[in-house]
């Protein structure tokens, strides 16, 4: 358990430094002067370069080990929340500080998710990658109590010293784990390709994540648009927030105790996801609550459960072929917002979350066909080497 411990703590320290540039947007934007859509861009830059790094950072990781990885990446996000605090001064130098830090979180993911399929016993691991994903949205709640407890009183470079200064104590619990990739080979990581059934797996993540990673950012505004007050918006999205945490745990649990197949969980999930998504565009103010809860539920508590479905079929390289994943997922939580935003200023909220619904139904559809290339005989999904 201690390296799940480890993986989930560096996967807050690795991530937490893009929550908190849109958790201080207000007062990041007021002191340094750009709008909005500076910080769309901020985030989209991290997002890009998080995609960009994420197959290298798999090789990496599998060449060098989980333990060396995960120093590098936290170092390199702690570094990167000290030289925000200190050295941004305008939009330009926040963008390329903060891709620094989409850099240390593609290793950092990468190296977790390599702690927990070597380190982690298999009838807890679907727990543990769940708990390590559990850890993103326990970042934004963390990146919001920044703003009352730090940034309103002393101002928002603190936010960013503390975390910086907080971050590198994640190193603590890697000291004593061994420093090599205990793996059965350890492959050439130059000669890994993915295979077909891999490279579906990441449309899916591409698919699943580009639907999902709407709920956040629009939530509030569509709630609004709905007929509550911003207050009562507000509280919808914390509500949403905390359910999607304890749904990500409670899926991974699932998945150990009735040795479930992962692709086949997903699968469902992104389906009854998908059902959640069109309940948020529904007209009736009551469905919007049951909607939210079902789309952070169903449609946004896969991410642990699809890394381990393709950590598992890939034991010769986790890393490597999460790595995979990554860069679809990443890819997908910055073009999701950015065509989201695209369909509701021009045609409305309600036909902008119709559309994530069906693009996450797609993501149901292409895991299914991931899942079926998992079937004996077939093509494992799996890194190819050679």
């Amino acid at each position: 358990m201690r390296a799940g411990g480890a993986a989930t703590t560096m996967t807050i320290a690795c991530v937490i430094p893009v929550f908190l540039v849109g958790g201080l947007s207000v007062q990041i934007t007021g002191d340094l002067g750009f709008g909005s859509s500076g910080v769309g861009l901020a985030v989209a830059t991290y997002f890009g370069t998080s995609a960009l790094a994420s197959i290298p950072a798999g090789r990496l990781v599998e060449r060098y080990g989980a333990v060396a990885c995960g120093r590098a990446a936290i170092a390199l996000s702690a570094s990167s929340m000290l030289t925000i605090a200190a050295f941004a001064r305008g939009l330009a130098a926040l963008v390329i500080i903060l891709a620094a830090g989409a850099a240390a979180n593609s290793l950092g993911q990468l190296a977790s998710n390599l702690l927990v399929a070597r380190h982690v016993p298999d009838g807890r691991q679907g727990l543990l990658f769940g708990l390590k994903q559990a850890a993103i949205p326990a970042s934004t709640l963390i990146a919001g109590a920044c703003v009352p407890i730090i940034a309103l009183t002393v101002g928002w470079r603190w936010a960013f010293v503390m975390a910086g200064i907080l971050a590198l104590t994640t190193m603590i619990p890697l000291r004593g784990l061994p420093a090599a990739t205990p793996g059965p080979k350890r492959q050439d990581a130059k000669r890994m390709r993915p295979s077909a059934g891999l490279l579906i797996t990441g449309a899916a993540a591409f698919c699943a994540a580009s639907a999902a990673s709407n709920i956040t950012p629009f939530l509030v505004a569509t709630a609004v648009d709905h007929g509550l007050s911003p207050a009562a918006a507000g509280l919808t999205l914390t509500m949403g927030s905390f359910v999607g945490l304890i749904a990500r745990i409670a899926v991974g649990w699932f998945t150990d105790r009735r040795r479930a197949d992962g692709l086949l969980l997903v699968t469902v999930m992104l389906a009854l996801g998908s059902g959640g998504l069109a309940l948020i565009s529904a007209t009736p103010l009551w469905t919007l609550p049951i909607g939210v809860i079902i789309g952070y539920v169903f449609g946004w508590s896969w991410a642990g459960v699809l890394t381990y479905a393709v950590t598992t079929t890939n034991p010769e390289a986790p890393a490597a072929a999460s790595g995979v994943m990554q860069t679809g997922v990443y890819l997908g939580g910055m073009a999701g917002p950015f065509t989201f935003g695209i369909i509701a200023e021009h045609h409305g909220y309600a036909p902008a979350w119709i559309a994530s619904g069906a693009i996450m139904l797609c993501a149901a559809a292409l895991t299914a066909v991931a899942r079926g290339l998992l079937a004996p005989g077939r093509d494992r999904a799996r890194l190819h080497t050679g």
